[in-house]
C-alpha cells in the first residue's frame, strides 16, 4: 500500500487499535500527551520534530504548559494515510518515556 493513499474511516480505526489515546477526528488523527513539567512537554515537542522531519512528514503541534496536542493527516492526501499511523506509532514511543 501507498504510504500517500488516503485510508477509509475504518482502515484508520484499526490502524488506532495498536496505538494508545489516538482518535479519529476531522480528517485527521490525535492525541494529547500530558506531562509533570512545561520543561518535560518542550522536550517531547523537540524529540516530535525530530522524527517528523526524519520522515519528512510534519505534524501540527500545539502546546500549553503542561500538555501537547498532536494532530496528524496528510494533506496532499485529504486524510490520513499510513504515514500518518506510523508517525503516531513514533510519537507513542518518545511519550511513553
Amino acid at each position: 500500500m501507498n504510504a500517500q493513499a488516503r485510508l477509509v474511516d475504518d482502515e484508520v480505526r484499526k490502524g488506532l487499535e495498536g496505538l494508545g489515546g489516538w482518535r479519529l477526528a476531522a480528517g485527521a488523527i490525535a492525541r494529547e500527551f500530558r506531562f509533570a513539567s512545561f520543561v518535560e512537554a518542550f522536550g517531547f515537542l523537540a524529540r516530535v520534530a525530530l522524527v517528523a522531519e526524519s520522515l519528512r512528514h510534519h505534524p501540527e503541534l500545539t502546546s500549553s504548559y503542561d500538555r501537547v496536542t498532536v494532530r496528524l493527516t496528510t494533506h496532499d492526501a485529504g486524510g490520513v494515510t499510513r504515514l500518518d499511523l506510523d508517525l503516531a506509532a513514533r510519537i507513542d514511543q518518545l511519550g511513553d518515556r
